[in-house]
Formats: C-alpha cells, structure tokens, sequence
C-alpha cells in the first residue's frame, strides 16, 4: 500500500533558513480541514497545533466543565456507531464473532487488507469521516484493479486515548457515505486501543468470474500501457499540506489547489474501470505507491520491461501550473504515489474496445508506453532519446 509518506525524509525540512519540523506535524500543523454543507473542502488556518473544535484535558480525556466524561463500552460503541453500517445478511447484524459469506455463483472471492495510520498517511488532525472514506477507498482501489465487483469490508480499528465520541460519529458518517456512494456494507471487525494515533486496517472482499482476475504479473510484450486519470495531484496536494508557503508561490488558483487537496484527501477509486479491465485488460494494478515503483512492480513480477514516453504522462492542469513554477518537482509527480489510478497492460488487438468501453465508463485513460522483451524500464523523451529509468517511489521501510 501506499502512500506519499509524511514521515521518513520528510521528518525535518528547511524553508526560507529554518527547520520546519514534521514529527507528530509540530509546526506544520497550521491548517485544518473540514467540509462545508456542500461537501466541499475547507482549509482552515488556525493558530494553535489543536484544531479549534478540540477541548480535551491534560490527559487528553474529553472533559465538561473539567471533569472527565463517561465513555461507552465497546459493545456500545459497536451498537452506536458501526452496526447501522452492517446492513446485509452476511454481517448477521454484528450479533456474531464472524461474518457469512456466500460469494455468486461462478465466482471467485478477491480479498484485499491495507491499513493506514495518524503520521504515515494522514494528518492528525484530519477529520475522521475524511480518514474514514479514506481508508475504505484506497482498498476498494485494489478491487479496481483486479476487475473485481464489491461485495463487503471488515474493519479494524485501533483508537488513540484522546478519542471522542463526535470523532467516531464522523467516522461512522464517513463510512456511511461511501458506502452508500461504492455500494458495499460493513461485515465485522475489531476495535482496539492505539499507544499512538488512529490507525484502521480495511480487508475488502469482492467478486470475480472464476478464474478471472486481473493479475498484476500478467503482463507480455507488446501489450500497451495505460494509467486512468491523472498523476501526480496527491503528491502536490501533500506537498501543500506540509511546505504551504512553497504551495503557495506557486500561484495556483483557488479551484486549482483546491483539487490537488481533494485528491490527496479522497482518492477516487476506478471502480466503474473493473469492467473494462476485466473485459481487455492483460494485466493491472493500482497505483499507490508512484508510478516508477509500481511499474517496476509489475514488470519485475512478469519477467518483462517495459519503455515509457514522460511526455504521455497525463497531468491535470494544477499539476501542470505547479510544474511550470519548479520543474524540478516532475520527480514528485511521478513517484510521489498516492494517485490510486490504475496502471494496465492491454493487448495491442484490444486498445480500441479498451479505449471504447473507458469512455463509456466515464473515465478517462491515457497511452504511456508498452511492455517489451528483457528487464527494466526506460524512458525516451520527446527528441526520441533513450534512457534508463530508476525507479522511484514511496517506501514502506
């Protein structure tokens, strides 16, 4: 899984002479996201490290009048918050300590599990029902991929001692929303106790014809490649998350770095793509990780290379405005991960229904390169120049 990470290098960054500290967000932590009755998303700058809706005490228990609120129990909690998301029979209302599951028939189960955690792929103080769709929408991704219908998800979830009960009522809202949105519903799960942070652990379960899936080693060459979408805005909408004032000489326009944040915060899973995948497509994956990495990913995986044209790249026109100012940052476009586009091998006989049936989906794909013969992968620029590509991308470790 993913994910422009904001620890690891990011941990101390110099700006302007000074050393912006990033470990638990110190001096960084001067915007707030939150959504208006539209939906839209907000950035609010405020002053302290605590966003303004906070009142916790000095232990970090939430407090009325300074004293320690009660809190439920986790049969509560369960009650309350996440059996109103378990709305098909296999979850047996969460009256049991497992789910039942009868796939349809012909088919075969696709599972998936990713995790995302405070500090690594989102802000502290991100608001839950944001880090809620969040996290179930980079898993359903990884069903995209595969060509794989949804049928259900489990969740566990580990929450921090400062957690509060409006927190888990935007998280339960969160899911409740994309649920709706993805046509899925919850399962089961578990719920812990976090020694740092909010962190939640998705296991998806969808449904392909048997012996169909979409498999990442697939590849062959002479097959075409294709990403969905655009790359790169998650990278950049991080990047404004953390150097804003960097962001902000880049002279983008409200709309603009508006959508770079949105794609960082909701990623757009290519489910209405897993038809068409699993109609054309030899081989696929989801980009979490950048392009450079993941590629090399399925390459390596297949025994195969591959050659990628730069100036096919498909950018959106934020990414293209920000890479006009520094075009130093192409490196982050490409390897910042985050995207959650889908990276596919197609046949050469089955570009054009590819190509028809994206359309008709409504989502849009772009040619990058092909696979060929051998190992590695590389580029060639627009003057027909051949060089090799080293791989670049998040990494876990």
């Amino acid at each position: 899984m993913s994910r422009a990470s904001i620890e690891g290098s990011l941990r101390s960054r110099t700006v302007a002479g000074r050393a912006r500290r990033t470990p638990r967000f110190g001096s960084v932590r001067s915007l707030h996201f939150a959504r208006d009755h539209g939906g839209n998303v907000l950035i609010i700058p405020f002053r302290s490290g605590i966003p303004p809706d906070a009142r916790r005490s000095r232990s970090g228990a939430p407090t009325r009048g300074g004293r320690p609120l009660p809190r439920p129990d986790e049969d509560d909690l369960v009650a309350r918050f996440f059996r109103p998301l378990a709305t098909g029979a296999a979850a047996l209302g969460l009256t049991d300590d497992c789910a039942a599951l009868t796939p349809p028939p012909g088919c075969d189960l696709v599972l998936k599990t990713d995790a995302v955690a405070a500090g690594v792929h989102f802000f502290a103080d991100d608001p839950w029902d944001l880090v809620a769709r969040k996290a179930l929408r980079v898993n359903l991704s990884d069903l995209a991929a595969k060509g794989a219908e949804p049928l259900g998800w489990m969740l566990s979830l580990a929450l921090p001692d400062d957690w509060r009960e409006d927190d888990l009522a935007r998280l339960s809202a969160g899911f409740a929303a994309d649920q709706a949105r993805f046509g899925v519903s919850l399962l089961g799960g578990d719920t812990i106790r976090s020694p740092d942070g909010l962190m939640l652990s998705i296991t998806v379960l969808g449904a392909v014809p048997t012996g169909h899936m979409v498999r990442r080693a697939a590849a062959r060459p002479g097959d075409t490649l294709y990403v969905s979408g655009t790359l790169g805005d998650a990278a950049l909408g991080l990047l404004a998350r953390l150097e804003p004032d960097r962001a902000a000489a880049c002279g983008l326009a409200a709309a603009e770095a508006d959508h770079l944040a949105r794609r960082y915060l909701l990623p757009e899973p290519r489910l209405a793509l897993a038809p068409a995948l699993l109609a054309h497509a030899r081989a696929a994956m989801d980009l979490s990780d950048g392009l450079g990495l993941d590629l090399a990913r399925m390459t390596r995986g297949a025994g195969v290379g591959a050659l990628v044209e730069p100036t096919a790249l498909p950018l959106s026109p934020a990414a293209r405005a920000v890479l006009a100012r520094e075009p130093e940052l192409v490196e982050r476009v490409v390897g910042g991960g985050d995207d959650y586009e889908i990276l596919a091998a197609v046949p050469a006989e089955a570009r054009g229904p590819f190509e028809a049936a994206a359309r008709a989906a409504g989502v849009p794909v772009a040619a990058i390169g092909r696979i060929e013969a051998g190992e590695g992968i590389r580029s060639r620029d627009a003057a027909g120049r051949e060089t090799a590509y080293v791989p670049r991308g998040f990494r876990h470790f």
